[in-house]
């Protein structure tokens, strides 16, 4: 019987300089989602890789007195080494360097040329270099990138342009048609508020004022800029060409789904449908624009020095348990946070204490009380069928919650089943059990049951976090994991033994981890501000349950940062009718808001406004939620409306 296909692919990694432990969340995410779809049956294609091309590169290089090849070859070996230290099991590591990818960038360059959807032209504009964009005038937030909040360069250069608009209304009825195009919902909203509906702007798809990239090959003057070179990777690298697409092509293309940073949104929901369209290919199914892991509530960034690498991350906690960490705490659309002493917390609480502690005396009462042979299953009482249905109940939620590409959320039901079986524990009390020998074959029941538990669960951790799988499964007896297993509770057979038990995960001292990790950061960077040190004396903000509204005087308004922002997300907060958590954009950052406007304004609704924030408020804790900041509105007979801005006004300007 065929496999189902599906073709999963990263946003290639840009070889600017060594990814942090943001970047690599996302390749991890992907790893998740594609080991899980060969665990159910499909027949996988994983596509990873770098994006070599670029101004801000050749700046780069130069600065290292290189050739800009030599110096991505560097940096895209170390992508490329981390993605493999975190188990990435991607089935093809594409470089834009790549001779065959260059080739097929100045075929498609051409036949967009040729069909009279690129013309030559002249740009005149600011951009950054950073991100290497360019912006109007009226985009800038206080003269600076809106993206970055860096300083932007006024450009004059001739240039080939795409004229986006020809593609706007189909692009339109595409994403209408369907809906599950650009998820979270939030990122569609944002797309066609902010972007489509105002109208598409030409797009500049050449460069003359630098070198380092695919030459235009009928005008060697130009280098094709990087919205056709990195985005076709994703289908040059399965063998496109506009002359012979291969098989593989044929059999993968279209993608099943873009996994990309939110930040690059516009690229993958707007500019490649729309390259695809004039080329006269399939769009992807669906495109997720994943949240941010922050660095408590800052964005990364190596210019400010509150990076973490997943390499010193992995030496300090293990592969393992980095990974468990950055899936469970990443949420569907908001962002997610990252520190020392919440990887600490969630290490000791989750991974050493309900999963490791689950497995290990378990194995352990079966060696005791059985010699290590896995007892028969006897007459079941209610507590048991309750524990079975909860396993059974798990992983139908697991496939459902990966489908949805929900993976904190199938992380957190496994975790239950193991929550559950713990709870399993108490409530048979295995050590009574082994007092009497009339209840022997009630103990080897309890017994045989924690262990079909655990061998589940191990085999749903699989994508997750696999070399502990692996653990589990040797620690069980090797019984079968393949997904008939899974789902059937009863597959592991009686008589055999069980492996020798061993803790997983051993429970960290915080006081002595943290000091070990801020000696190895030192003895590995020294003074150079290159990795986040932790900090055992930070303490998180005390709770408080509803916004506080802060009374000033005349005298201390100068002391209040009044800022516009932009509404990027809006979701409830569980457990409240009136908060929403807010992501907003704030010039060059992206700030978290709790807020008490829910029972005033639809999600939908507030995606996209421009609004006026307090950006320099002390951060409070609302219903265990950081709140940074807080948004202005006007109340009137129990209503709110809130203070917005025109929309020309650029999110980061100073309210005054």
């Amino acid at each position: 019987m065929n496999k189902p296909k599906y073709y999963i692919t990263t946003a290639i990694a840009y070889t600017s300089r060594k990814p942090h432990i943001g970047n690599t969340y996302e390749v991890v995410l992907t790893d998740a989602i594609a080991r899980f779809k060969r665990k159910i049956g499909c027949d996988v294609f994983f596509l990873t890789g770098t994006d070599e091309h670029g101004q801000k590169i050749q700046l780069s290089a130069e600065a290292a007195g290189i050739t800009p090849k030599a110096y991505v070859d560097v940096v895209a070996g170390e992508v490329r080494a981390i993605w493999d230290l975190m188990n990435a099991s991607y089935d093809k590591f594409i470089r834009t360097t790549d001779e065959a990818h260059i080739k097929v960038v100045q075929k498609i360059f051409k036949k967009l040329y040729d069909q009279g959807d690129i013309y030559k032209g002249e740009y005149s504009g600011q951009y950054c270099v950073a991100c290497e964009a360019f912006f109007t005038e009226t985009q800038l937030a206080g003269g600076k990138c809106p993206d970055c909040g860096r300083d932007v360069t006024p450009t004059k250069e001739e240039a080939y342009f795409f004229q986006m608009s020809n593609y706007q209304d189909r692009l339109m009825k595409h994403i209408e048609a369907h809906p599950e195009f650009i998820r979270p919902e939030s990122r569609k909203n944002e797309m066609v508020n902010n972007f489509l509906k105002p109208g598409l702007q030409d797009l500049c798809v050449s460069r003359t004022s630098f070198t380092w990239g695919v030459p235009v090959a009928f005008d060697p003057g130009h280098v094709v800029y990087v919205w056709i070179d990195a985005l076709t990777n994703y289908i040059s690298a399965i063998g496109y060409d506009p002359d012979e697409p291969s098989a593989r092509y044929k059999k993968y293309w279209p993608a099943d789904v873009h996994i990309i940073g939110k930040d690059i949104l516009r690229f993958h929901t707007i500019y490649w449908p729309i390259i695809l369209m004039a080329l006269g290919e399939p769009l992807p199914e669906q495109v997720f624009g994943h949240p941010w892991l922050l660095f408590g509530a800052e964005k990364m960034s190596k210019s400010t020095g509150n990076v973490m690498y997943a390499d010193d991350l992995a030496e300090q906690f293990g592969v393992d348990a980095v990974r468990y960490y950055v899936l469970s705490e990443m949420p569907f659309a908001a962002d997610g946070t990252i520190t020392y002493q919440t990887i600490i917390a969630r290490y000791n609480s989750e991974l050493a204490n309900t999963l490791g502690n689950l497995v290990n005396r378990t194995v352990a009462m079966v060696c005791k009380y059985f010699d290590g042979v896995i007892p028969a299953q006897g007459e079941l009482q209610d507590v048991d069928l309750d524990l079975i249905q909860t396993a059974g109940q798990t992983v139908k939620t697991v496939v459902e919650k990966m489908d949805e590409l929900r993976v904190a959320d199938a992380l957190e039901a496994i975790f239950s089943l193991a929550r559950r079986s713990n709870k399993y524990i108490d409530e048979t009390a295995p050590w009574v059990l082994a007092k009497d020998e009339a209840q022997r074959g009630r103990l080897g029941t309890v017994l045989y049951n924690l262990l079909e538990c655990i061998r589940i669960i191990g085999a749903c951790l699989e994508a997750f976090m696999p070399e502990t799988a692996a653990k589990i499964a040797r620690q069980t007896g090797g019984a079968s994991t393949d997904w008939d297993g899974v789902q059937r509770f009863g597959a592991l057979q009686a008589g055999t033994r069980v492996g020798e038990p061993a803790p997983l995960f051993a429970r960290l001292d915080e006081e002595k981890k943290l000091a070990e990790i801020a000696a190895a950061l030192d003895a590995k960077y020294g003074g150079e501000a290159k990795a986040e040190k932790p900090d055992a004396n930070r303490a998180e903000q005390p709770k408080a349950e509803e916004e506080q509204q802060t009374l000033v005087s005349i005298d201390d308004f100068a002391k209040l940062d009044l800022r516009v922002a932009n509404v990027l997300s809006a979701e409830r907060v569980a457990g409240s009718d009136k908060l929403y958590k807010l992501s907003l954009r704030v010039g060059g950052e992206v700030r978290q808001v709790v807020s008490g406007i829910a029972k005033h304004y639809a999600p939908e609704a507030l995606v996209g406004k421009n609004v006026v924030m307090i950006a320099n408020l002390k951060p409070v804790r609302l219903r265990g939620i950081e709140s940074q900041g807080m948004i202005l509105a006007a109340e009137l007979g129990g209503s709110l409306s809130l203070v917005t801005t025109d929309e020309e006004i650029a999110d980061g300007a100073k309210v005054r």
